[in-house]
């Protein structure tokens, strides 16, 4: 039988045009890899031809996808390349390429799997991955959990999750509570959730930068006492700011105590867990409520994967269960959930592949290695800067954040704003990319590091930058020579 013709039908392609259309972006992909280290790590030059071509209407007749991927390679090589070797601001996310195979597959087979009957084996997958993540924290078989698209949706889906439970439909004098270092979606997940903003209580924290579990107790008494509801405390588990890990087990104990429900975000700390030291400090996430995990930090997979696990699955799906009599027909599978039961999504990415995949084909060992890695680099970086005249690294690093920031000593009119501007000299180097917060009232700069291209020559390169940088702002004033 001749092949169809399908040269008036142009969206459906023919074997040979998807492995050429596949086969041109693979090409494009690995020249941007194997050209990463070398690239800068922050360009924002030449944006106005970019920004205008962007933003060009789609034409009538299509245009050759040469063209287009010149664009698209253009716009990728602007801003900054939060999975290159030198860049360590924020949380980096890896975006290991597997992932990325593993999504045009995903995307390109299109199956539902909100729905477990829709795609019984590829749900399952899924869940499979949802099931080890469960594992690694010790919660029970009644456990469920679901990928989302990160952190800020899984800290919703949770919050949803806790409100339900513990305060019904009556959300009067609600109360929530979440360290001063605790991640800013937390307050908004209570927003969406229909929280006003005064449920909302943060906790000071302890020169460690954690949670004071005192302090917790005390305001979760006198909330009491005033007639108001605490429902829910938010330990976190990797603050953004220097890695802190929250002191769960004491924060546990008070919250059985009170009867709050307890929720960890572990976006960027909990697949620390996967390594002998991550799991030593990591203790007491396993009593938690609920549990907020970002895959595209700890597993170093493309943004918008994050994942939400609740230990009472009942409770994550009676919160989120809507029924529809359209979907009556569908059989229920019984072991394999419906996703959609599960969160606010009912059309959703089948998000398992891009974790399941990448775990299968390396394997765990290797996506523990770039963890330990982290720590380890992290360390050295924490004793070189502690060495550089003129700064001081206030805290040892729990994870793999490292912040320092000038010395009030340092012969400067301003820390800083010496801060400020020493930050601008070692980004303008254009090999490392570092990024800034506030703490205590402080000007801090932060060396974060969590991505698998980065090593100990790229470590030891921005530890010299910072260096030099520093020596350029703050001089003899500091006492360099």
């Amino acid at each position: 039988m001749a092949a169809p013709d399908r040269r008036g039908w142009p969206l459906e392609l023919g074997p040979a045009d998807i492995e050429a259309l596949a086969g041109a972006v693979a090409a494009r992909l690995a020249a941007f890899e194997a050209g990463r280290a070398e690239a800068p790590t922050t360009d924002m030059e030449g944006l106005g031809p970019l920004l205008a071509a962007a933003a060009a209407p789609p034409p009538e007749a299509g245009r050759p996808l040469e063209d287009l991927l010149d664009l698209v390679m253009a716009g990728a090589a602007k801003g900054f390349d939060t999975g290159g070797p030198g860049f360590m601001a924020y949380v980096p996310s890896g975006g290991i390429v597997s992932s990325a195979v593993a999504e045009m597959l995903a995307l390109g087979l299109n199956r539902y799997t909100g729905i477990a009957a829709a795609a019984p084996v590829l749900a399952g997958i899924e869940a499979g991955v949802i099931d080890w993540c469960a594992g690694l924290f010790g919660l029970p078989g009644p456990s469920r959990g679901v990928l989302v698209s990160g952190g800020s949706i899984a800290n919703l889906t949770a919050t949803v999750t806790a409100r339900t439970r513990r305060l019904g439909d009556d959300l009067a004098g609600a109360r929530l509570y979440v360290s001063a270092q605790g991640h800013h979606s937390v307050a908004k997940a209570a927003r969406v959730a229909g929280l006003p903003r005064d449920a909302v209580r943060l906790v000071p924290v302890d020169r460690a930068l954690r949670m004071d579990p005192d302090a917790l107790a005390a305001m979760v008494a006198e909330d009491r006492r005033a007639g108001l509801r605490p429902f829910m405390a938010v330990g976190t588990c990797g603050t953004t700011n220097t890695g802190a890990l929250d002191p769960l087990p004491e924060i546990a104990a008070i919250c059985r105590g009170a009867g709050l429900w307890l929720h960890v975000d572990a976006a960027y700390g909990g697949f620390f867990r996967l390594t002998e030291r991550g799991r030593a400090r990591t203790g007491g996430v396993e009593a938690a409520d609920s549990i907020t995990l970002d895959p595209h930090k700890g597993l170093l997979l493309p943004y918008g994967t994050g994942c939400v696990l609740v230990r009472d699955g009942d409770a994550l799906r009676d919160a989120h269960r809507m029924d529809a009599t359209y979907l009556q027909d569908l059989t229920d599978l019984g072991g394999v959930p419906d996703f959609a039961d599960h969160s606010a999504e009912l059309s959703r990415e089948f998000r398992g592949l891009r974790a399941w995949l990448p775990l299968h084909l390396h394997g765990v060992a290797a996506f523990r290695a770039v963890l330990d890695e982290s720590l380890d680099l992290a360390g050295h970086v924490h004793d070189a800067l502690a060495q550089v005249p003129g700064l001081e690294v206030p805290w040892r690093p729990e994870l793999s954040a490292v912040g320092f920031r000038v010395r009030t000593d340092a012969g400067v009119a301003d820390p800083d704003a010496a801060g400020a501007r020493l930050l601008a000299r070692i980004n303008a180097s254009r090999r490392v990319f570092l990024s800034s917060t506030v703490i205590g009232g402080r000007y801090t700069l932060r060396v974060c590091l969590l991505v698998h291209r980065t090593h100990r020559d790229r470590v030891d390169e921005a530890v010299g930058i910072i260096r030099d940088a520093a020596r350029a702002e703050l001089g003899a004033r500091a006492g360099v020579g």
